[in-house]
């Protein structure tokens, strides 16, 4: 029988191989993910506050969808992994300073949606993390099972956000008052529309009933909030007779409350704030109180009235006559209608006066009264006669027949219609009591009209108009108030200055306030800090209001002058920074022209200087090339030197020609414009070039409007248009024939050329040093570096633009805009 293999240790596994390599070779077949990553801290240097991501081996980069080193960080990738845990899991597994750390969870945030498993443990400065999503394994119960819940979780939270929805809709609409307190201290958290009415100028949230209603301590109502606070038990408190100062003038009002509170808690059951669900019982208990002292007082009166019978009846016989006294003399127009035809049967003096030489007695209204048809009146009185309901009318418009002239005139009154019962109790007629108003209503009318116009006419001005009264309080605020208080003016009303400015902005004001009040008409002119986001400049004017020699308040008239300001401070800015850069540009150009003169002496110099010697140097080569046999041209590095001195001598010629075109260059300034004919100067050019464009087999289309012309210098634009014309043939693309297009057009005050060639091409790094001097681009062309340079100068000297626009290998388009 065969002795048993010896077992192999893992050190002994790998003998002879890298670990490194063997490493390598491990993650990159590993089904797992795999990732590396090293913390990044806080400012303090110990607080993890993200990740960056090391290291994926290759199940990672396809599970995560990333490369191998990605630029990013964990958070920045995984943003949902803060409310899902997965950080804190990352974060806590690095702490643990080497322990192991297990997740398992359904990730469904950042475009994700696996179920993951993960192993963390901390290496070194870093965490390593392994990692399958179960995406190509089959889902398990408790995967299942997790889904099922996280939805069901879902469900009955909206279910429960809906709830709250409907119950914060039904709390509002409840005409009950409802408020809820937060902590021992009972700070408003909400009120309902039916309880924030009874404080209309304060905001509760945030603040304790303490602060708010400091009389309900001495009441004992917070010691009832605080013993249900405390042990949890509800109370209810029937029609409890509490005195408020709800509007917070210092006089409290009687109330008279059902109130019901009853404890919140929170998911522990730990007891947090209190529901308080009130109901205004005032107007039901006084109403009570008022019929049962009605009750006491007739009963009284029932007592004593057997005993006063006689007495009352004669008394009613004597008060029978003076009421008829009454109605003959009282002020008001009485009148007495009698039956269901409503005839007058007692008219007094007052109702007679009011339609003067009209025969009122013994004739129905309608008959008395003709123009009454198709008016209010007659329904009115026909209502109380048939339903026995007092109508009272307030400020009624009747048309009545004028007696001068017989016009129906507009008239007011005031009056009261009464149903009047026979001995039976049935209604027999009507008492009407009515007051001829039409003189006052017309005079507020007028007033009214008068105020309309004065709000029309301060709203439409964009100067602040105020009117305020002797103690500082707002009576009057015009529109422009509210774009820069946000309040509206009527809400401004009622407000003092400090109440509705800070506290910086009413102290700049308050001296010109006390002038005014003093009786002082008062001008200036304040920055003021309204609010830390809003602040102005402003001139106002304050006219006190003088009557019968007392200030009883004063006008305030307020224009804003920032702009004014800002421009006035930025113009004296822009003078002394336009004086301190003219100073500069003058020493500058002082410079600038010394250097320029210099520059010009040292180009003319030198290239003078250098002329000579360049031509006496090529005669001695060409003489001794002529001395030199035939034979001994041929020998060595003789052919080489020659040539090379040949070279050296044209590149002394270039750098001449280069420095003769740069002092030209400085001239370009000092040509004069004038209206040139552009096709001519194409022609010109075209004539020009005809060589090149015959060797090259290249094609020059010309698209150029007749009679178009541009105010320029006409030797100028004639090397404008050669430079570009001639270098989109020189640098053609070997490949294919030369094509270059010129075409012109006129945009908003210029004109615009356009040279357009399939040549070479240029590159973006090559595009951005095109223009500069003596930078060439492709050598295989003869050129100085000058050319474009000077081309950008003249165009920009006469207040034009010239851009390029390339594409390696498909060629480029030059713009050069000149002014119309």
């Amino acid at each position: 029988m065969d002795a048993p293999a010896a077992p192999i240790s893992s050190s002994s596994l790998f003998t002879g191989l890298p670990a490194d390599l063997v490493l390598s070779a491990l993650l990159q077949q590993l089904p797992n993910g795999v990732v590396y990553y090293l913390p990044v801290y806080a400012a303090d240097g110990t607080t993890v506050t993200d990740f960056h991501f090391s290291y994926l081996n290759p199940a990672a980069q396809r599970m995560l969808g990333l490369p191998e080193q990605p630029a990013t960080t964990y958070l920045a990738q995984f943003p949902g992994s803060v409310a899902s845990g997965a950080f804190a899991f990352h974060r806590d597994a690095f702490e643990a300073n080497g322990a192991l750390a297990i997740l398992e969870q359904f990730y469904q945030a950042d475009g994700y949606d696996k179920y993951i498993r993960a192993q963390a443990r901390r290496l070194d400065a870093g965490l390593l993390v392994s990692f399958t999503d179960a995406e190509d394994q089959p889902r398990t119960l408790v995967e299942i099972a997790l889904r099922e819940a996280q939805a069901a979780e879902q469900a009955a939270r909206a279910e429960a956000q809906a709830q709250r929805q409907r119950f914060y809709e039904v709390l509002m609409a409840l005409p009950a008052q409802v408020a809820t307190y937060y902590g021992p201290n009972h700070v408003y958290q909400f009120v309902n529309p039916a309880y924030q009415r009874y404080f209309p100028t304060q905001s509760l949230p945030g603040r304790s009933l303490r602060e708010v209603l400091p009389e309900t301590e001495r009441q004992g109502v917070l010691a009832v909030m605080d013993q249900v606070y405390q042990t949890g038990e509800p109370s209810y408190q029937q029609e409890l007779e509490v005195w408020l100062d709800l509007a917070g003038t210092g006089q409290p009002r009687q109330l008279f409350l059902n109130l019901f509170f009853h404890p919140l808690r929170n998911a522990q059951g730990q007891i947090e704030g209190l529901l308080d669900f009130s109901y205004d019982m005032t107007e039901q208990v006084q109403a009570r109180r008022q019929v049962e002292q009605l009750n006491h007082e007739l009963e009284t009166r029932v007592r004593t009235r057997t005993q006063e019978a006689d007495a009352a009846h004669m008394e009613a016989e004597r008060q029978r006559a003076r009421l008829a006294r009454l109605f003959e003399e009282a002020p008001a127009g009485i009148c007495m209608l009698d039956g269901p035809e409503l005839v007058f049967k007692f008219v007094n003096a007052g109702f007679q006066a009011l339609f003067p030489g009209r025969e009122l007695i013994g004739k129905p209204v309608l008959g008395a009264m003709p123009e009454l048809v198709g008016q209010p009146v007659p329904a009115m009185l026909r209502g109380v006669y048939e339903t026995g309901i007092t109508f009272e009318g307030r400020e009624v418009l009747i048309q009545f027949v004028r007696p001068t002239d017989g016009v129906l005139e507009d008239r007011y009154f005031n009056f009261v219609y009464q149903a009047r019962y026979d001995a039976a109790n049935c209604i027999d007629g009507l008492i009407v009591f009515a007051f001829e108003i039409t003189e006052q209503v017309r005079a507020r009318q007028a007033v009214e009209a008068s105020a309309h116009r004065l709000r029309l006419l301060t709203d439409a001005l964009p100067v602040l108009i105020a009117y305020l009264d002797r103690t500082l309080t707002y009576r009057f605020a015009n529109q422009a108030y509210e774009s820069w208080f946000q309040r509206s003016p009527a809400d401004i009303v009622g407000l003092t200055p400090p109440e509705l400015v800070s506290p910086a902005a009413y102290a700049q004001v308050h001296p010109y306030l006390r002038q005014a009040l003093a009786g002082e008409r008062v001008e200036f002119e304040l920055t003021m800090p309204y609010r830390p986001d809003f602040i102005k400049h402003i001139h106002g004017s304050f006219i006190p209001d003088i009557q019968h020699g007392v200030v009883v308040g004063f006008y305030s008239l307020l224009s804003d002058v920032t702009e004014l300001v800002n421009a006035r401070q930025a113009a004296e800015a822009n003078t002394r920074q336009a004086q301190t850069m003219a100073a500069e540009l003058a020493s500058t150009n002082q410079q600038l022209t010394h250097t320029n003169v210099d520059l010009d002496n040292f180009i003319y110099t030198a290239s003078h200087d250098l002329k000579a010697p360049i031509a006496n140097i090529e005669g001695l080569l060409l003489l001794l090339r002529k001395q030199l046999p035939t034979a001994a041209q041929q020998t060595g590095l003789v052919p080489r030197v020659l040539g090379m001195m040949q070279e050296s001598i044209e590149r002394f010629r270039l750098t001449i020609a280069q420095l003769t075109d740069l002092t030209r260059l400085q001239q370009v300034r000092t040509e004069p414009n004038q209206a040139v004919d552009l096709a001519t100067i194409v022609e010109a050019v075209r004539l020009d070039l005809a060589p090149l464009l015959e060797a090259t087999s290249a094609q020059l289309t010309v698209a150029i409007d007749a009679g178009a012309t541009v105010q320029f210098a006409p030797q100028h634009l004639r090397s404008i248009l050669y430079n570009l014309l001639s270098n989109a043939v020189k640098y053609r693309h070997p490949a294919r024939v030369p094509q270059v297009q010129l075409r012109c057009h006129h945009e908003e005050n210029k004109v615009v050329l356009e040279i357009q060639d399939n040549g070479l091409g240029l590159s973006v790094p090559q595009q951005d040093k095109l223009f500069t001097l003596f930078q060439r681009l492709h050598a295989h062309v003869e050129g100085s570096g000058v050319g474009l340079y000077m081309v950008k100068r003249i165009v920009e000297n006469a207040g034009g633009t010239i851009a390029v626009h390339s594409e390696l290998g498909k060629g480029s388009t030059f713009t050069v805009s000149f002014p119309a």
